[in-house]
């Protein structure tokens, strides 16, 4: 698939640009929120950077000199949104944690954050169906998964130290099965409540949810 046409061509912007005014700054803000939204709601294609601006109360004008092009904007909404679950995932400090209950509290934060970001899911949806031509752009994201990885890898070994955890686990392959355990339920969670008549996302579900990923994981994680 081929990307969209940006709204507007615009030269490229300048990497030397000085700090911006807390003013500006807030007003970038702004069209990220906004930005976020329309595009969670309505995809790239489909967003209007006239509706962006309007949510925002800002003009084109402002929205083209700060990110550039609307598919520039789609790429700064993507990293903005997993560079805030990767801060939400570093506040946790599992490092003074039992293993189990730090694998734990990594699995239900995992489940949770996307029960309750379903616009993180819609923007993940849909750069899937680019295949990923605007991520791929990003020095940004692949960098912030990195600390991600040796923290995995740290409660692994320690949780094999303590022959709690089996010791060939791969931390790629097991953040791969946190991650999909939690996504699959939450992108699916219509479809998925309306086959079997009951609602998936209630909190009662979300808890049992929760407590069956969390099992799954440290069921494999046994050695």
């Amino acid at each position: 698939m081929n990307p969209p046409r940006p709204d507007r061509p615009m030269p490229p912007m300048a990497t030397d640009n000085p700090p911006l005014s807390a003013r500006a700054a807030a007003t970038r803000a702004r069209i990220l929120d906004a930005a976020l939204a329309e595009f969670a709601a309505h995809g790239l294609a489909g967003a209007r950077v006239d509706e962006i601006a309007a949510r925002a109360g800002a003009n084109k004008r402002m929205l083209y000199a700060y990110f550039g092009a609307k598919e520039d904007l789609w790429l700064a909404v993507l990293e903005a949104a997993y560079a805030a679950k990767r801060a939400e995932e570093e506040a946790l400090d599992v490092s003074h944690l039992p293993p189990a209950e730090a694998m734990a509290r990594l699995v239900a934060f995992n489940l949770r954050y996307t029960a309750r970001h379903p616009e993180f899911v819609a923007l993940l949806n849909q750069e899937n169906i680019h295949r990923a031509a605007y991520l791929r752009r990003s020095a940004d994201v692949p960098a912030l998964y990195s600390p991600l990885t040796q923290r995995l890898r740290e409660v692994l070994a320690r949780g094999a130290e303590a022959g709690l955890f089996r010791g060939d686990a791969d931390p790629l392959q097991l953040y791969l099965s946190i991650v999909a355990l939690g996504h699959f339920t939450v992108a699916n969670m219509h479809t998925l409540s309306t086959i079997f008549g009951t609602d998936l996302g209630s909190e009662a579900a979300l808890d049992a949810r929760e407590a069956h990923v969390v099992a799954m994981v440290l069921g494999f994680l046994r050695p």
